[in-house]
């Protein structure tokens, strides 16, 4: 590893500053029939796991090459391993993301949650990921993102959510990746907002034990209380703080996104609502306009 990579500045720059969202896209295996079905594609439409991965990849490459998804309202995308291996329009999907269409490209990292314990899961081990993360530098990716759920307002739990989230991100950001902490609170939780709590306090906590010039984002649940990661936004080492709809559909995640200044979109199932195979290239591309231009509408607040 080169010890002198570093993020591309002007990648960095955008992810900053700019005006917009990112743009999910990282159905994973255990995600990607639900992915599919919603899209319009039944599980008896393909044949074991190559296939399965083929039409989502064949999902994703329509989302990515619509006119519509442009970086006039998405800064960055979040690309699943199996997709960033592969191409669209004959070019890997990050350097197509980035050359083509300005969109910086991240990875997700994670492989997935381990069994409940304290109110929380932790991510199951990533064996491979210095692997995994010289490939995503080959590969021209920015950065990464990884995700944990916290249940219940647990103070070991997310303790340790927040301490295993940070030393994987120190790992990443030895790599020049710009690393997404994704500790996500379960929207359905009756504790929900002292969870949060504890979870901002835990992060200022880690975030001391960073290299002053490490740089990371965070992913978080729209918080119960607006503007509560205001303080947060502020700190030298946070490039941008994005919010997943964790479950809400797109209006109502929308809504309760544009009451939180400079909190902007990470959405997933939320940018895709609406989306089928069936739909023709021209209605296609008018549902997703609609989809990224309201999405992108509460990101600027």
């Amino acid at each position: 590893m080169n010890e002198k990579q570093s993020p591309n500045e002007n990648q960095l720059q955008r992810m900053h500053t700019g005006k917009g969202f990112i743009a999910a896209l990282d159905q994973s295996g255990g995600s990607t029939p639900n992915a599919l079905r919603l899209y319009g594609i039944s599980e008896d439409q393909y044949s074991g796991e190559a296939e399965m991965f083929d039409r989502v990849h064949e999902m994703r490459t329509r989302i990515i090459t619509s006119p519509s998804f442009s970086k006039d309202f998405i800064l960055g995308a979040i690309l699943f391993e199996n997709t960033m291996d592969r191409q669209v329009e004959g070019r890997l999907t990050a350097d197509y993301l980035w050359e083509q269409k300005g969109i910086v490209p991240f990875l997700k990292v994670d492989k997935g949650l381990a069994e409940e314990k304290d109110g929380v899961q932790l991510m199951k081990p990533i064996p491979n990921l210095s692997e995994l993360l010289k490939k995503a530098v080959a590969r021209n990716i920015f950065g990464t993102k990884m995700r944990s759920f916290i249940k219940t307002a647990n103070p070991a739990g997310i303790a340790a959510v927040t301490a295993q989230q940070f030393e994987l991100a120190k790992h990443i950001t030895a790599f020049g990746r710009v690393p997404i902490i994704e500790p996500e609170v379960d929207i359905h939780s009756p504790d929900r907002e002292a969870s949060e709590v504890i979870l901002k306090q835990e992060v200022l906590k880690q975030m001391k034990t960073l290299d002053p010039d490490a740089r990371i984002m965070f992913k978080f649940s729209i918080p119960v209380k607006d503007n509560f990661y205001s303080d947060l936004m502020k700190e030298k080492q946070v490039v941008r703080i994005v919010a997943l709809s964790g479950g809400y559909s797109r209006d109502t995640a929308n809504e309760k996104l544009a009451r939180n200044n400079g909190l902007i979109a990470s959405f997933s199932r939320a940018l895709s609502e609406g989306l089928t195979a069936q739909q023709s290239d021209a209605d296609f591309n008018a549902v997703l306009a609609a989809s990224i231009k309201s999405i992108y509408q509460a990101s600027i607040t």
